[in-house]
């Protein structure tokens, strides 16, 4: 039986990454290498994760993270750990279907020899007593970031990697994690192999775990190759149309998704009505920040698709390209917003 820790009306919650301080990587620079080496970068990793979640508690956010403070990527920083793939040979593929990129190839049998991030999670797990939120990458986008020069089949690597997450993710629930969240930008890429294997390799991942499961669906951080793509996509972005029934079904607790800013019809979040929503009601891909009424205005819209007891207000994506504090006004603008709407809900109870 998962317990449901979320006892706040409209629990809200970032979708990924918040800015890095100045003293651990380049700001506002996405994938930025680090500053620190050896023993000095743990521990500035780990002064960097509980700067962040002060400053996610002092915004009023109430499904905390570790910020993804102590990564480089959300891909390949999970991958470094895992043996059977070549960091020095690296081959140009096309991430996405969209960007070309220099990447790592898999060369053998993949197994992960140790935990990942344990002694993170549980550093934040000590830190506080919310609910907190870990994120790892999918099975599918991992693929994807990857020259497989191994198993030559996209299925499957991603049925090795699902096996893999789940024993980390095992490890992270063990360790007081609440929410385990799996990134897959991919599922908004490929439907035909979403369809066919890619949720199936998800909810492997999320096999036998006790706490809540989430996928991120996203349009991207905000850099220049997401921007341009989004914007050959038309007046209407349909690709959630593509993959919620077969999330619908799936046992994959909550969807997180892009809403604010962007050209989803709203209406499409009506296909997995039933299900956890973690409505994207912050736009990371640019450095104006929200208003609270504004905010709102998303949470409104969602709410006549999405039951209210099911609804976690958070962000678009990762907000590591941006400054710390544009991220602080953005958290904070999403705290207000959802304020807003609790007070309006209540008082349609009362």
């Amino acid at each position: 039986m998962k317990n449901n820790t979320h006892r706040t009306l409209l629990p809200t919650s970032t979708a990924g990454s918040l800015p890095k301080p100045s003293w651990l990587a380049q700001p506002e620079t996405l994938w930025s290498p680090w500053k620190l080496a050896n023993k000095e970068l743990t521990d500035g990793k780990h002064d960097a994760l509980r700067i962040s979640l002060h400053e996610q508690q002092q915004a009023g956010i109430d499904i905390v993270s570790d910020g993804e403070q102590t990564r480089q990527h959300f891909v390949t920083t999970f991958i470094e750990s895992l043996t059977g793939v070549d960091f020095e040979n690296r081959q140009i593929v096309k991430i996405r279907d969209r960007y070309e990129a220099s990447v790592p190839t898999v060369v053998g049998e993949v197994s992960r020899p140790k935990s990942v991030f344990i002694e993170d999670a549980k550093l934040l797990r000590k830190q506080t007593s919310k609910p907190i939120k870990w994120a790892l990458p999918g099975p599918m986008t991992m693929v994807d970031t990857l020259y497989d020069d191994h198993y030559h089949s996209r299925e499957k690597l991603a049925w090795e990697f699902a096996k893999i997450l789940n024993q980390e993710a095992k490890e992270l629930a063990a360790a007081g994690v609440d929410i385990i969240q799996f990134d897959e930008p991919a599922f908004n890429v490929f439907f035909e192999e979403v369809n066919d294997w890619g949720v199936t390799c998800l909810e492997r991942a999320i096999e036998g775990l006790k706490c809540e499961t989430a996928v991120h669906i996203c349009y991207g951080y905000g850099i220049k190759a997401n921007t341009d793509w989004k914007n050959t996509l038309g007046s209407e972005w349909r690709q959630y149309e593509e993959v919620f029934p077969k999330l619908q079904a799936s046992n994959i607790d909550i969807i997180s998704l892009e809403c604010h800013n962007s050209q989803v019809p709203i209406e499409l979040l009506e296909l997995i009505r039933g299900k956890k929503v973690m409505v994207g009601a912050i736009d990371v891909a640019t450095s104006i920040i929200e208003t609270p009424e504004e905010v709102a205005h998303t949470l409104r819209k969602a709410l006549k698709h999405v039951d209210a007891d099911k609804l976690y207000p958070s962000t678009n994506c990762g907000m590591a390209p941006l400054s710390r504090q544009i991220a602080r006004g953005k958290l904070a603008a999403l705290s207000a917003g959802t304020e807003i709407i609790r007070k309006e809900l209540l008082s349609t109870i009362n």
